[in-house]
């Protein structure tokens, strides 16, 4: 048994004052032996709304049998999501961002007020990776993340698709490349299990992190949703946070900024989402790190492009298992030089440790290349700055034919009008389209573009325009797509001031984008500027708006740990 005079249960399970807390126990059928053991959390994002979640309840049961095996008590509990493919192309997707706050406020709140003693979260989609790990860091009390696993690739006339192909045949049908019925047909074979999509979007990057940064078990992350060995994964997540809380090993053990670049560099080299330029610095803020954008922007420039992944490349996550998965990635980082192999992990060992027995063979498989024969030399995701974003912007260049662009703004103060445009084909070859209001406090919520970008693929467009926003773009976004343009419109940023007919340069490979527009003009805009309010005068959004950070430092919506008086874990 564990001695539990030390542990956050001891507050509500241990000596004559806790008698009604364990009365509660009882009525739910536990032992004095069960109530005597440490407590710990299991966290899913189960719900109804989409295929990334609806498995995450069976690998919970799995996980809550680790927990048993290993003399612990779990205590399943579910938290919120919202899943960015349902939430895409409308105002609903103001919802996606603000979903991570809540999620770890949920989690941090329902581990405090019940007094547990580890956790294990289980996570689907997008933003309750990074929303279950900012928990984890902020409550340091034993965790282990579990992804819950990719969707398997769908079959439309011999290829495999995914729901990238679908968004992007929207598009296709609007300029008439394709019937209704092929998009129908299409659209009902594209996502053919559970599970989170496919591609090196959003889900999958944040996988890849929970493991190059420590908080996962190795290789937990690449098995598909419906294989039943992810079963194993979840048992052993549980038999292993046991573990943990018996040597005491806390997520800010782990997490450091060595691991930090770890991850950054993991998302670099699989071309990953540039929405990992958001939680990365998310993710710092929760244990006092400074690391922001530039820091991780810097670190993308530096690391090598060397997975072959959708959206930019050519396979799939199903893919990347079938040859060994994450440690197979973070081998050949390894070997190169690129990782910091002394970073503890939840396994009890270091990074390196954990990949001694890995073997990579570059001739069997076409997937994962050396860093000394990489797809490119520079990582799949660049980090730009200028007048027209002096605080950073983020682009995906995985798979772009061309790093530079010069051209006219094309200016829209919401998405909608932006999609309506680009679906009627109000817009020309060498335009830059400009979202903005789009951020994280003018949406809000800083809503991802990936309808709109989409749509000018399946135009046939996509290497002849470009599309800046203080918005995000889904990990599904290919093209030169910059985001997090900082400061955003709503607090007076440059991208306010742009007017239609400006000319714009953007260069990927030097890291600029400005604005070719004399200063002393831009000072007489900033005069006149009425900045834009966005809708919401209560409710979450509003909540959000009022609280949240610029995206260059995460877009969070607290001090993090740099202001913090205790943690969770010392009560």
């Amino acid at each position: 048994m564990i001695d539990k005079s030390k542990l956050p249960s001891r507050h509500v399970s241990e000596g004559p004052k806790s008698s009604p807390h364990r009365s509660y126990y009882y009525a739910m059928g536990l032992t004095e032996e069960e109530i005597g053991q440490p407590f710990v959390g299991v966290a899913t994002c189960w719900n109804e709304s989409a295929p990334c979640n609806i498995s995450l309840s069976r690998q919970a049961q799995a996980t809550k049998k680790g927990v048993k095996k290993n003399k612990g008590t779990p205590r399943e509990f579910t938290t919120i999501t919202v899943t960015d493919g349902i939430a895409m192309g409308h105002e609903g997707m103001k919802s996606s961002l603000v979903s991570r706050e809540i999620i770890a406020d949920s989690v941090e709140v329902a581990i405090r007020g019940h007094c547990y003693d580890g956790l294990v979260g289980i996570a689907g989609c997008d933003k309750s990776l990074p929303g279950l790990m900012m928990a984890m860091l902020r409550l340091n009390v034993p965790s282990v993340f579990l992804y819950g696993g990719s969707i398997l690739p769908g079959k439309y006339k011999n290829k495999e698709v995914t729901v990238q192909d679908v968004f992007e045949a929207v598009g296709e049908y609007d300029a008439k490349k394709i019937s209704e019925k092929e998009l129908c047909d299409l659209e009902k074979v594209a996502c053919p299990s559970a599970g989170s999509c496919g591609g090196q979007f959003t889900a999958n990057t944040m996988a890849c992190v929970a493991e190059a940064i420590g908080l996962a078990l190795p290789g937990s992350s690449s098995t598909p949703a419906p294989y039943e060995s992810r079963d194993e994964f979840a048992f052993d997540s549980g038999f292993s946070v046991m573990e943990l809380i018996k040597k005491q090993i806390k997520p800010r053990d782990i997490v450091t900024r060595d691991s930090l670049i770890n991850a950054a560099r993991i998302v670099a080299c699989s071309g990953g989402s540039t929405n990992a330029a958001l939680h990365l610095p998310a993710l710092a803020n929760e244990i006092g790190i400074k690391f922001d954008m530039f820091d991780v922007a810097k670190i993308f420039k530096e690391t090598p492009y060397i997975v072959d992944l959708k959206p930019g490349g050519k396979f799939l996550a199903k893919d990347l298992y079938e040859i060994g998965g994450v440690p197979i990635i973070l081998k050949s980082l390894l070997d190169g030089g690129f990782l910091n192999g002394d970073c503890l992990t939840v396994t009890g060992k270091t990074l390196q440790e954990n990949l001694k027995n890995v073997e990579i063979n570059f001739q069997s498989q076409e997937i994962v290349y050396s860093t000394e024969n990489p797809i490119s030399p520079t990582g799949g995701v660049v980090g730009l700055s200028g007048n027209l974003a002096p605080d950073g912007s983020i682009v995906k260049v995985a798979g772009t034919k061309s790093l530079q662009f010069k051209g006219q703004a094309r200016c829209f103060d919401c998405e909608e009008d932006a999609f309506e445009a680009v679906s009627k084909g109000n817009y020309s070859e060498g335009d830059v389209i400009v979202i903005r209001y789009e951020g994280p406090r003018g949406g809000p919520g800083m809503r991802e573009m990936l309808a709109t970008t989409a749509a000018i693929y399946g135009q046939g467009m996509g290497d002849k325009v470009a599309l800046i926003t203080d918005g995000r773009f889904s990990g599904a976004t290919r093209g030169l797509c910059i985001g997090h343009i900082s400061p955003e419109a709503a607090v007076r940023g440059p991208i306010a001031l742009v007017q239609d007919g400006d000319i714009i340069e953007i260069d990927a490979e030097k890291g600029l984008i400005n604005l070719n527009v004399d200063k002393n003009e831009l000072e007489k805009r900033n005069k006149k500027l009425k900045v834009k309010e966005n809708d919401f005068g209560s409710g979450a959004l509003w909540k959000f708006s009022q609280s949240v950070g610029s995206a260059r430092y995460g877009a969070v919506t607290h001090p993090g740990a740099l202001k913090e008086k205790k943690t969770y874990s010392d009560i």
